[in-house]
């Protein structure tokens, strides 16, 4: 499912207009991005959890050359889904 595809679907569900579900949408990806930036993380009860996650420096390897190469530390964010919708997809 893409962006497009989750607004049609808040569309359908919640019975409004696409610029309604596109707006509804964006709000809580704009809330999520929020809370990680703010917080550190984000957590949905029974959906599941985002975390602000560092990488360290380290030595990587330039495939077309193979020469090592530095890769420089950076954020990532990182998603654990709730146990019980875990345990629903199993």
């Amino acid at each position: 499912m893409n962006k497009r595809e989750l607004i049609d679907f808040v569309c359908a569900n919640l019975e409004t207009t696409k610029t309604g579900a596109e707006e509804t949408v964006n709000t809580v990806l704009r809330g999520i991005q929020d809370g990680i930036n703010n917080d550190g993380n984000v957590s949905i009860a029974g959906f599941g959890t985002w975390t602000l996650r560092h990488r360290a420096a380290r030595q990587g390897r330039n495939p077309q050359t193979g020469a090592t190469i530095e890769i420089k530390a950076s954020k990532t964010v990182g998603f654990k889904p709730a146990r019980g919708w875990k345990d629903e997809l199993n």
